[in-house]
């Protein structure tokens, strides 16, 4: 990638691991998603308790042990493959439910307060997953864009979300031909335009969406930047206030 445009930020919080901070390797996230998690704290703070965290975000090669981990048996819970995962992105949080020291109805309406989203559709605790919760900031329109239809079936709206939001970080994908087409287009459906699914092809249909956008060069460096440009001033909360305590980027793979 030429631009890495979601810089991921070093926090520090509670985990599961003997009363230690949730591990360095770990303890990243997007600028967003950071804030909105500390107000999640405060707020359960205030109520007496204190939020402890067991997974938050996951490099390429940590999400491929996950998959792994699941696939033979050493995880019950799913856990896709690299490209897939929200946690990739630095915008998923994996929760110790019994830490929270409210229902987790309630902890639902203190999370979605502040942005964050619950991957099951009801909160019942003894559900696998029950304690993953996603902040998709812009990425949001991703999932909408594709569960609308206008991305077709191949991939689906939870997936193609995640790759939109992985593709922010400057994080390649195996899934795609050409990263920069591949962000071009997702920054495009963020943005409100049609350019159809996240597949790193530059097609008619992206050329038109780039034109809507007001980008005048298909070339896709010059297009992500261009996009890029537009993407920091819609959505700033998304990016650091202060670019020097962003965390080093999360790095590409082999």
């Amino acid at each position: 990638m030429t631009t890495l445009t979601t810089p991921l930020v070093s926090i520090t919080t509670a985990s599961i691991y003997q009363n230690k901070p949730l591990p360095a390797r770990m303890a990243k996230c997007t600028p967003d998603m950071a804030a909105a998690l500390g107000a999640i704290i405060e707020d359960l703070r205030q109520l007496g308790h204190e939020l402890r965290l067991s997974d938050l975000f996951r490099s390429y090669d940590m999400q491929k042990q996950s998959h792994l981990d699941y696939k033979e048996g050493r995880k019950k819970a799913y856990s896709p493959p690299p490209g897939g995962s929200m946690h990739e992105a630095g915008r998923a949080m994996d929760i110790d439910l019994a830490s929270i020291g409210v229902t987790l109805s309630r902890f639902w309406e203190i999370a979605a307060a502040h942005g964050f989203m619950p991957i099951i559709d009801a909160p019942v605790s003894s559900r696998s997953e029950a304690w993953h919760f996603d902040c998709r900031g812009s990425h949001d329109a991703v999932y909408t864009y594709a569960k609308s239809g206008k991305a077709g079936a191949d991939t689906s709206p939870y997936r193609q979300m995640a790759m939109s939001a992985i593709l922010a970080i400057g994080v390649p994908l195996d899934t795609v031909p050409d990263q920069e087409a591949a962000f071009v287009q997702a920054a495009l459906i963020r943005l409100g335009f049609d350019p159809g699914r996240i597949d790193g092809i530059i097609g008619d249909r992206t050329r038109a969406a780039l034109a809507e956008a007001g980008v005048t060069s298909t070339a896709t460096p010059a297009a992500v930047s261009a996009l890029c440009q537009q993407l920091q001033a819609r959505f700033p909360l998304e990016y650091p206030s202060d670019p020097a305590g962003a965390a080093a980027p999360a790095g590409a793979h082999a």
